[in-house]
């Protein structure tokens, strides 16, 4: 070996180490750490289910949401958005609002129908990491007009998970005595949530909502957000079971919407 490659060695190798163990910014793990947390309530749900402990399951999955809601946010509010916690975010989604509500569900309900609830419950998983795979394809298409962000491609992850599990809330409430005696009721049910999770239809993201408020609406809206989470922790089947109603009367709504934006651009590429 020459001098000229022995030296290039010493001043490499230390390099290399300053590399391998460079400091991270504290304000980059919170989001991921949220983002794990969220994946050990979806999957203690599960544990929960298997429990027979079915409501404090399905109030797991809700702290999951809650948690999935925040890191995003925290993310973009701390600026600590990358692409690692991107995709650790799509498999928590997966975990909580695919795997664990088919479980639960199977569990509660269509395991009285054996393979065949089997199969659809596999089915509501399966839907959910399509819809999953492309929602994370969509967002590498930079020729999407502006007004888009304000809907989804078919029924997210979240809503979908909620929706699924909406029989188990009419049991809670007294309404089914148990799960097992209308399995044959709850299998249409998840065939059409699953279908709405990767149908094209639009539905309203919510992602315009909460980045600027109007001054005069910053304490009435406090107060409706303070009032809901009241009745979600003192009556939380009912308050669930009315959030499931007002989102499939939205879904028309959002079409509506949606067919306007399109209408619009097309009438100004038309004058164009």
């Amino acid at each position: 070996m020459s001098k000229l490659d022995d030296n290039i060695r010493k001043t490499t190798v230390p390099e290399q180490r300053r590399g391998m163990f460079r400091q991270v910014p504290v304000r980059f793990l919170l989001p991921n750490i949220i983002t794990l947390l969220a994946v050990c309530m979806g999957v203690t749900a599960i544990r929960l289910g298997i429990e027979g402990r079915y409501e404090l399951a399905v109030a797991a999955v809700i702290f999951a949401g809650v948690l999935d809601a925040m890191d995003g946010r925290i993310a973009r509010f701390l600026k600590s958005a990358s692409r690692f916690g991107a995709e650790l975010d799509s498999l928590a989604d997966f975990v909580n609002f695919g795997v664990v509500p088919a479980m639960l569900i199977y569990m509660w309900s269509l395991n009285a129908l054996k393979n065949l609830g089997w199969i659809f419950a596999l089915g509501l998983a399966i839907c959910c990491a399509l819809r999953l795979a492309r929602f994370n394809v969509a967002l590498e298409d930079p020729d999407k007009p502006a007004w888009t962000v304000a809907f989804f491609t078919g029924i997210p992850a979240p809503a979908g998970a909620f929706l699924a599990m909406a029989p188990m809330y009419l049991g809670f409430m007294g309404f089914i005595e148990d799960g097992t005696d209308v399995a044959p009721l709850v299998l249409p049910w998840i065939a059409l949530v699953a279908g709405g999770i990767i149908s094209r239809i639009p539905t309203f993201s919510g992602k315009g909502f909460g980045k600027r408020i109007r001054s005069d609406l910053v304490l009435p809206t406090v107060a409706a957000i303070v009032f809901g989470a009241i009745l979600l922790i003192s009556f939380p089947w009912e308050t669930l079971t009315v959030m499931v109603l007002i989102y499939i009367v939205l879904i028309p709504v959002g079409i509506r919407n949606y067919r306007r934006h399109v209408a619009a651009d097309e009438a100004a590429r038309s004058e164009g």
